[in-house]
C-alpha cells in the first residue's frame, strides 16, 4: 500500500510519498475494509497515520491514499466526520488569487480588510497572484496590510516584498517583480516645519520660550515654530501653530526663506518655512503643555540676542526680516491654482515686486 501525504504549516508545504507494508502498523491493516476504504478516499485527516509519523510533528496532515489493489472502484461513501473541516475549505481557495488595483505606472496595489487571514493560505494566494502579475508584465506590487494583520508580514517578506513605510493604523509593504533597475519611489523623504514671523504696529515681534527641545532652559526668546501636519497647507500650518502656542489670531501674508537640511529626524531631510504673519488680535494665552512663556518682544532686543547673533542661520533669518520691515525685501505669497489632471485645488508660492505684479 502507498499513502500519498501532503502536509501543510505556516512553514512546509510538501508531499510525501510512504511505502506502508502490512508490519508497519496493523492496526492500520486490520480495520474493516469499508473503513479502509472511507478513509482512503479523498482529502480527509487519518489519526492512525498520523500516530504513525508522530502526533504534532507536521501540522495538519492531509492523505490522499491511494489502494495498491485490483479493484476499479470504490462504492463506498466517503466519511462525514469533523476531519473535512476548514483546512480543507482553505485547499479550496487556492485557485483564487488575491485583489488588486492598477496604478498608473504598471504596478498592482492590494489592500486588505482587518479581517482575519491564515498566513499559510495568505502565502499561498500571494505565490499565486506574484506568478500571474508576472505574466502579465507588471512592475511594482504594493500591499496594504491593516495593523491587525501583522502576521502576514512574515510570508510576504519571503516572497521579496520589504517595508516601504508605515502609519499608525496600517504598514505598506512593496516587491519589483521585473529583473530591472526598481524605480520605485522611496518613502517620504522630508519633514515640513514652519518658523512664524509675527509683528505688531509698534515693532513689537512675538516670541516664545519652550519647554522641551533643543532650547529648554536657555533663556533665548525665539519664533513660534512646528510641523506641519500630513494633508496641510504650509500657510494654514503657520496660523495654526501661532494659535496653539500663543492664542494669537493672525493671517498668513508670505514666505520669508527656507532652509533644508539633513539626516534631521530619524535619518529624514528637513524643510524649514520662515511665514510671515499678520497678528489680527494680541492677548496672549500660551499652551501650558509646551510653551514656557511668551511675549511681545521689541525687535530690535530681540535681533541684539547673543544666541541670535552667534547662530549663523538665525542671523541671516533675523536680517532679512529687517529687511522686509524697511521694504526692501519681498516673499512668497500663496496664489491658489489647479492642475490638468484632477479637481483639487493646492498653493503656488510666487515672489511679487513692489507693484504687486509676480515677478518673471
Amino acid at each position: 500500500m502507498v499513502v500519498k501525504l501532503w502536509c501543510r504549516t505556516s512553514l512546509l508545504s510538501s508531499t510525501a510519498c510512504i511505502a506502508l507494508s502490512s508490519h508497519s502498523n496493523p492496526s492500520f491493516f486490520n480495520l474493516p475494509t469499508p473503513q479502509l476504504q472511507s478513509r482512503a478516499q479523498g482529502l480527509i485527516l487519518v489519526n492512525h497515520i498520523c500516530g504513525f509519523l508522530g502526533s504534532g510533528r507536521l501540522g495538519q496532515v492531509r492523505t490522499e491514499g491511494y489502494l495498491n489493489r485490483r479493484r476499479s472502484s470504490m462504492s463506498s461513501p466517503p466519511s462525514s466526520s469533523s476531519s473535512a473541516s476548514s483546512p480543507d475549505k482553505q485547499a479550496e481557495q487556492v485557485d483564487r488569487l488575491l485583489s488588486g488595483k492598477n496604478d498608473d505606472h504598471g504596478g498592482v496595489i492590494v489592500e486588505l480588510t482587518n479581517e482575519p487571514v491564515d498566513p499559510s493560505l495568505f502565502a499561498t494566494l500571494l505565490k499565486a497572484s506574484i506568478s500571474q502579475w508576472r505574466q502579465q508584465g507588471k512592475r511594482g506590487v504594493w500591499i496594504k496590510l491593516p495593523i491587525e494583520l501583522a502576521n502576514l508580514v512574515e510570508p510576504a517578506i519571503k516572497e521579496g516584498f520589504y517595508y516601504h513605510h508605515a502609519e499608525p493604523k496600517y504598514l505598506m509593504l512593496v516587491c519589483w517583480l521585473p529583473a530591472t533597475t526598481n524605480t520605485l519611489p522611496a518613502n517620504a523623504t522630508h519633514r515640513v516645519g514652519i518658523g512664524a514671523f509675527v509683528m505688531n504696529a509698534k515693532n513689537e515681534v512675538l516670541v516664545v520660550q519652550e519647554k522641551s527641545g533643543q532650547f529648554r532652559g536657555t533663556g533665548v526668546w525665539k519664533f513660534p515654530t512646528g510641523v506641519v501636519d500630513e494633508g496641510e497647507d504650509i500657510c494654514d500650518a503657520a496660523v495654526r501653530e501661532v494659535k496653539e502656542e500663543t492664542g494669537i489670531d493672525a493671517t498668513f501674508v508670505e514666505i520669508l526663506a527656507f532652509r533644508q537640511s539633513h539626516k534631521s529626524f530619524f535619518e529624514k531631510s528637513d524643510l524649514f518655512f520662515v511665514c510671515m504673519l499678520q497678528p489680527s488680535s494680541f492677548d496672549i494665552q500660551i499652551q501650558e503643555q509646551e510653551i514656557e512663556a511668551a511675549q511681545w518682544m521689541p525687535y530690535e532686543e530681540y535681533v541684539s540676542q547673543p544666541f541670535i547673533q552667534q547662530h549663523e542661520m538665525l542671523k541671516q533669518i533675523a536680517a532679512v526680516c529687517s529687511a522686509k520691515i524697511l521694504g526692501k525685501y519681498s516673499g512668497f505669497s500663496p496664489v491658489q491654482t489647479g492642475t490638468g489632471f484632477s479637481e483639487k485645488k493646492s498653493y503656488l508660492y510666487l515672489n511679487k515686486n513692489s507693484n504687486g505684479d509676480e515677478s518673471s
